[in-house]
C-alpha cells in the first residue's frame, strides 16, 4: 500500500497563497510603525528647514512719566442757593387793584410791584390830619391862657391854683397834639403800604395772587417770591478729615472754587470760599461750606446741582502718568513699563488723584520712564512690543489684562 499521496498543482497554489496572506497579516503592526517613523522624520526635516519661530510683537502706544505742577483739590457735589430771598406780603388789607410786572421778570430795588386800593387809607390820613389841626389849635389857646394867668399870678391878682390849672391844660393839649402827629404818621404809613416796591434786585417767581383779589395784612398768602441771583451762593459739604487743610490754606488767602454744570460744555464758573460752618454734622461726618459766585452770565440757578472743585494750593514737581496708562488689577493699580530690550513689565503703583488727563503717582514710577497707554489688553510681563503713533491708537479695550 502507498502511504504518500501526491498533491495536485491547484492545491499547491492555494496553500502557498494562504501562507503569503498569513505572513502579511502578522507583519501589519510593524508596517504602520515604520510609516509613522517616516512621516515624523519628514516633519522634523521641514521644521529644521523652516527655522525656529516666536510670538509676534504687540503694537502699543506709549507715554512718558513726567513732573508737573498740579493743584491740591477737593471735589464735592453742591447745590445753588439764591444770595437773598424775599417773600413779598401785604402790610395792609384791601383789594389788589394792579400788578406792575410779569411773573418771571427781573426787577430792580425800588421798582413798583403791586398797588392796593389806597382810597380808604387816604380818607384815614385826612381824618388824622384834621384831628391834629384841631388839637393844635386847642393847644395853642391853652398855652396862651397859661401864660396870661401866670403873669396875673406873678402880679398877685390871680391865685396860684388857677395859674397851675391853665398850665396843666396846656401841657395836656401839647401831649394830645403829639398823639395826633403819631396817628397822622401811622395813617401816612398805611397809605404808603398800598404801594409795594421791590426790596432788592432779583428775579420774580410765579405770581401767587392776581389783581382783583382781596389781600389781608400779614396773611399767610405770599404775593410773589424774589430771588437775588447776582451774586449767588453754592452750598456743599466735605468730610470732616479734610477740614484741617481747608482751614490751613484759607488762613494764607482766599480759596478758589469752581462749579461745573452737568451737561453744560461751558467753562466752569469761578468763585471764592466765603463760609465755613461752625459745627460738624455728627450724623454724616461732614461740614457745610459755602462759596460765592458773581454769576455774571446767570448760568447758575437756585436749586441746581453742580460739581464743585475747591482748590487749596498748587503742588510743584509732582510725578504724574497719563491716566489711560493706569489699569486696575486684583492687587491695585498697575502700569506696563517699557524696558530697554523692547519688552514690558507689569509694575504696581500707588496713585493719587487725577487731574486733566494725568494721574498723580505717589510711588512706583520715576520721571522719564515710558509706559504703555494703549494696547494693554494684549500684554503680559515680558511681552515684546512695537511702538505705533498715538494717532493709530485703537479704541479702549474691553478690559485690562491681569498683571
Amino acid at each position: 500500500m502507498n502511504y504518500f499521496q501526491t498533491e495536485s498543482p491547484s492545491a499547491m497554489r492555494k496553500r502557498r497563497a494562504l501562507s503569503v496572506l498569513s505572513f502579511i497579516w502578522r507583519a501589519r503592526p510593524y508596517a504602520w510603525t515604520a510609516a509613522a517613523i517616516v512621516i515624523s522624520a519628514l516633519g522634523c526635516a521641514k521644521q529644521q528647514a523652516a527655522g525656529p519661530s516666536g510670538p509676534a510683537a504687540v503694537p502699543v502706544v506709549v507715554g512718558q512719566v513726567t513732573r508737573k505742577t498740579v493743584p491740591v483739590q477737593i471735589n464735592a457735589i453742591g447745590n445753588v442757593e439764591a444770595y437773598s430771598t424775599v417773600s413779598v406780603k401785604p402790610m395792609v388789607a384791601g383789594p389788589l387793584i394792579s400788578v406792575h410786572f410779569q411773573q418771571g421778570d427781573d426787577v430792580t430795588k425800588g421798582q413798583l410791584l403791586f398797588t392796593i386800593d389806597p382810597r380808604p387809607f387816604r380818607a384815614a390820613l385826612a381824618q388824622a390830619q384834621a384831628t391834629l389841626a384841631h388839637d393844635q389849635a386847642i393847644e395853642a389857646n391853652d398855652r396862651v391862657e397859661a401864660r396870661r394867668y401866670l403873669e396875673l399870678f406873678q402880679q398877685g391878682v390871680a391865685p396860684r391854683e388857677q395859674s397851675d390849672s391853665y398850665t396843666s391844660a396846656a401841657d395836656a393839649a401839647a401831649a394830645q397834639v403829639k398823639a395826633d402827629e403819631a396817628a397822622v404818621e401811622a395813617a401816612q404809613l398805611n397809605l404808603n403800604f398800598t404801594q409795594i416796591y421791590s426790596p432788592l434786585d432779583g428775579r420774580t417767581g410765579a405770581l401767587q395772587v392776581y389783581a382783583g383779589n382781596l389781600v389781608k395784612a400779614n396773611d399767610v398768602s405770599i404775593l410773589v417770591v424774589i430771588n437775588q441771583i447776582q451774586p449767588i451762593y453754592v452750598n456743599f459739604a466735605i468730610p470732616e478729615d479734610q477740614l484741617p487743610p481747608v482751614k490751613k490754606y484759607r488762613e494764607s488767602g482766599r480759596l478758589r472754587v469752581e462749579s461745573t454744570i452737568p451737561n453744560d460744555s461751558g467753562a466752569p464758573e469761578q468763585g471764592t470760599l466765603t463760609f465755613i460752618d461752625n459745627t460738624v454734622d455728627m450724623t454724616t461726618g461732614t461740614i457745610h461750606l459755602m462759596a460765592t459766585f458773581a454769576n455774571a452770565k446767570r448760568r447758575l440757578w437756585p436749586g441746581q446741582f453742580v460739581n464743585v472743585t475747591l482748590t487749596l494750593a498748587d503742588q510743584a514737581d509732582t510725578t504724574v502718568v497719563p491716566t489711560q496708562a493706569v489699569s486696575a488689577g486684583q492687587s491695585g493699580p498697575y502700569v506696563f513699563v517699557v524696558k530697554s530690550d523692547g519688552t514690558v513689565e507689569s509694575r504696581p503703583i500707588v496713585t493719587g488723584k487725577a487731574y486733566q488727563g494725568d494721574t498723580i503717582v505717589v510711588s512706583g514710577l520715576q520721571p522719564g520712564e515710558t509706559v504703555v497707554t494703549d494696547g494693554q489688553v494684549r500684554l503680559t510681563s515680558g511681552a515684546h512690543i512695537t511702538i505705533k503713533p498715538a494717532a493709530q491708537a485703537s479704541p479702549s479695550a474691553a478690559g485690562p489684562s491681569k498683571p
